[in-house]
């Protein structure tokens, strides 16, 4: 990841973090192999807070369960927004969290007869209050995207705390109409070309945080492993979260 400034000194009571968002293409790494290992060596490179994840294999009679093992081999906490559910195939969002993971709701995204969406909803306690964590996978059409950042935004109040709405926005347009509508909202935050890993041309990966002057910096993290681990490279951001309210310097 490219250096970056040192932020200014956290105001007493704040702390700074991490939040990282990275596209697991399904547990496969760019030559079609199994890459659960490379990715778990990946997330303990990008040495961030809170990770959200998308293409998750959540396992099944089928398949793996690549979110236990990411689990079990970074020892974070996790939790799962579970968006294909059968019994041959359970597969979705996630979160990891060095931070307690207090509650998480699935927001169901789905559109018409397009393959099932969601969103994860979390509340993260990293010391200096709760922050709500809003990982998602949009769609491939253009109206499905919109209608789902339609419904992203009706579901979440941005005033009651700290909000990072994060994950795969699957926009390849700089100035596609679900990205108007989330600038509105929030922040225009930087775009860096995460996708595809061999040459990335896309930002479709993205960080959004409200506040929007909680954001101190966002950059792609380009390693060698990174590069095989998945046709997406990692987003990661810095944030200040603010001391919660009532907070006494020194205390």
């Amino acid at each position: 990841m490219s250096p970056a400034a040192a932020p200014p000194p956290s105001p007493p009571g704040a702390r700074d973090l991490r939040i990282a968002t990275y596209n697991i293409r399904g547990g496969f790494g760019i030559w079609h192999a199994a890459a659960a290992d490379r990715i778990a060596a990946v997330i303990d490179e990008l040495d961030a807070d809170v990770i959200a994840l998308q293409e998750v294999p959540l396992g099944g009679s089928r398949g793996a369960d690549v979110l236990a093992h990411l689990r079990a081999a970074t020892g974070l906490n996790a939790a799962a927004g579970v968006t294909i559910d059968t019994t041959e195939r359970r597969y979705g969002n996630a979160v990891l969290s060095r931070c307690p993971i207090r509650a998480a709701r699935t927001l169901d995204l789905s559109f018409r007869h397009r393959e099932p969406r969601g969103a994860l909803d979390a509340d993260i306690d990293c010391g200096a209050g709760l922050i709500r964590v809003v990982a998602t996978h949009l769609g491939l059409s253009a109206a499905e995207r919109s209608e789902q950042v339609r419904r992203l935004l009706a579901a979440f109040d941005t005033g009651a705390m700290p909000v990072i709405l994060l994950g795969d926005i699957n926009e390849w347009l700089m100035r596609g109409r679900a990205l108007r509508a989330l600038v509105t909202r929030f922040r225009r935050a930087p775009a860096p070309r995460t996708f595809p890993t061999l040459y990335p041309l896309f930002a479709l990966d993205r960080i959004w945080i409200h506040p929007g002057e909680l954001l101190i910096d966002v950059a792609v993290h380009r390693s060698a492993r990174a590069r095989r681990a998945s046709d997406h490279y990692p987003l990661v951001a810095r944030m200040r979260v603010p001391a919660p309210p009532g907070t006494v310097a020194g205390a």
